[in-house]
């Protein structure tokens, strides 16, 4: 891992009292005892790390439906959407990106539109890898809806060690495609629900990246992407 790097990635401003209280303390451990002091030096850059905020290349082709979050595919089911997103009852393909610790947790816009719907629920906080984190756990659900009427679902939901799903926007707001829109604490999962018909470009397994990485094209609902692993 190059800290150069590290420390040259801008970080969104939710980190910043979380590291000035990690850095408080690696002060405190500087009094107790020195190898203390270098492990919260090191702790304190993960925090660091972990709210880092890049630029993103945002592909600006119109129809695209971008990843909102960094991580892995971890799931690709056909599902119905939860009644909240106001999407309908017929079964459409869900997309999960699931989070871990080290990834960028800030929150991109899969779609340019308005957002027309906002519904937050408390629950678990069990594995967010697991199937049943999507109904089970505390989760933002996200409905946006393009000018020509297309309505895409997108949930926060968190995991076993997240404990604060943060979300920048609010009903009747516009918003461009990949710009931020939330952020999750410490590791999670993000859903996005495709609209009928349309299929992913992406498949299981696959790293994706928030802003950049195609999910799928409205222009072409039905091509398919397949993967395999290797």
């Amino acid at each position: 891992m190059n800290m150069v790097k590290i420390i040259a990635v801008p970080m969104h401003k939710e980190g910043r009292k979380f590291v000035a209280i990690f850095a408080a303390i690696t002060v405190v451990l500087a009094f107790i005892w020195e190898p203390l002091f270098w492990l919260g030096c090191g702790a304190t850059i993960w925090c660091y790390y972990f709210f880092r905020d890049p630029v993103r290349v945002i592909p600006q082709q119109e129809g695209l439906i971008l990843s909102p979050a960094d991580g892995i595919v971890s799931l690709i089911q056909d599902v119905v959407p939860p009644e909240d997103l106001e999407l309908g009852g017929s079964p459409v393909t869900r997309v999960s990106v699931f989070m871990n610790v080290f990834n960028c947790h800030v929150n991109r816009a899969p779609i340019a539109g308005t957002v027309r719907r906002i519904s937050y629920h408390k629950g678990k906080f069990l594995n967010a890898s697991f199937d049943k984190a999507s109904e089970l756990n505390e989760r933002n659900s996200v409905m946006i809806e393009t000018p020509a009427g297309v309505r895409i679902g997108v949930v926060q939901i968190a995991g076993l060690v997240a404990r604060r799903i943060v979300c920048f926007v609010r009903e009747g707001d516009s918003i461009g495609i990949g710009h931020r829109f939330g952020l999750i604490r410490f590791g999670s999962r993000l859903d996005v629900y495709l609209p009928e018909g349309v299929s992913p470009l992406v498949a299981a397994g696959q790293t994706a990246v928030a802003g950049e990485t195609i999910l799928a094209d409205l222009g072409t609902p039905h091509a398919v992407r397949p993967g395999i692993a290797e």
